[in-house]
């Protein structure tokens, strides 16, 4: 048995703080303005409300108004990509085929294509892309 510990909330935090460091012009930019939070878990509020029975379904989430969406007429207050760390550690335990960094990353960009105001469409590619 080994004693490693599984990676702590500040380390995958890390890891998605790189990934969104790492975007490309013009979304680096416009990611700063995203608070970035970790936790082991999403909260019961969270999955009633969106209807998820089973909490390692969720590995991530954006909350807050899309890019496209917002009006300088009313401004929005800043928005929020939280990733769940246990989740993350069973997926990554599951497929075996993937780093933790390179799941992290997926995960991500993920919600952060949201922020961004892309499409399902455009985010069904990324993770068709990815799989």
């Amino acid at each position: 048995m080994s004693d490693a510990l599984p990676p702590s909330l500040d380390e995958i935090e890390a890891l998605a703080q790189a990934t969104r460091d790492a975007l490309p012009a013009p979304f680096a930019g416009l990611a700063t303005e995203v608070r970035l939070v970790v936790e082991d878990w999403p909260s019961e509020e969270i999955l009633d409300e969106m209807e998820i029975e089973d909490a390692y379904d969720l590995t991530g989430l954006y909350e807050g108004v899309p890019l496209i969406e917002r009006s300088v007429e009313h401004p929005e207050p800043p928005s929020t990509v939280s990733l769940f760390r246990r989740p993350i550690l069973d997926e990554w335990a599951a497929r075996g085929d993937v780093t933790l960094g390179e799941l992290v990353a997926h995960v991500t960009v993920h919600e952060f294509a949201h922020h961004f105001g892309w499409s399902d469409e455009e985010i069904a590619r990324i993770d068709r892309w990815w799989e």
